[in-house]
């Protein structure tokens, strides 16, 4: 890291796989808040498709996950859309929540959650688990990371909070009282997540491709949104 002509402190982003280096936040009293880049796959309309990992010490099991922004509102740092679990054991259809995001750009909403049962150290637990978080934790540590810019990050942090069954009543066998944390790529549109439930298995594994479809047509199941 070095330091700037402002004061403020640069933070180096190191790709572990190539070992290339890019100055990416910078951190201090001058920083201003801006709105995380506007990636063209996390726009309305976009559809994602990958597996959620729900194993634990006595299962092993994975479900088919469809995803599909509904709307986003950078300015705001809010986000909706469907998500739709195929073969899903306990259900005989596939199982659509809507949810709500919170996108974290230090503005509108920071590092630490504040809610749904989720405490200072359980975020940071389950931010630690994306690569690309570990230069800013220093930083998150000392104010929930208000004072980063992360308008240059190639990657945009997010809470997903699932809000309803769209298709299936709630003794579907599945539960919505937990939440995702959510670690979107610019570069290539993948998506991971991992959800957190103290009820549930822990660190459920989200993992989601950009589809080639895109805002033409994913194919999803029709349902109709209350």
């Amino acid at each position: 890291m070095g330091e700037s002509t402002n004061g403020a402190v640069a933070l180096i982003l190191v790709d572990k796989s190539t070992n290339k280096t890019a100055p990416l936040i910078l951190v201090g009293t001058n920083s201003e808040h801006t709105s995380p880049p506007a990636c063209t796959l996390l726009s309305v309309g976009q559809a994602f498709s990958g597996t959620q990992n729900v194993s634990s010490l006595q299962k092993e099991e994975a479900w088919r996950v469809n995803v599909r922004i509904q709307g986003c509102d950078l300015e705001h740092g809010y986000l909706c859309g469907t998500m739709e679990a195929l073969n899903v054991p306990m259900a005989d259809t596939p199982v659509v929540t809507f949810w709500e995001g919170e996108i974290v750009d230090t503005k509108n909403y920071t590092f630490y959650t504040g809610k749904w049962e989720a405490t200072p150290d359980d975020d940071k637990r389950h931010w630690m688990k994306f690569q690309c978080f570990e230069p800013l934790l220093s930083q998150v540590e000392v104010d929930g990371g208000k004072s980063l810019n992360l308008s240059n990050y190639p990657y945009i942090f997010m809470r997903w909070k699932e809000q309803y069954f769209v298709n299936v009543g709630t003794d579907c066998g599945l539960t919505i009282a937990g939440f995702y944390y959510v670690c979107f790529s610019c570069s290539d549109g993948s998506i991971n997540g991992y959800y957190y439930d103290p009820n549930s298995s822990p660190f459920q594994k989200l993992e989601l491709t950009s589809t080639n479809e895109g805002r033409s047509g994913f194919s999803f199941s029709s349902y109709e949104l209350q």
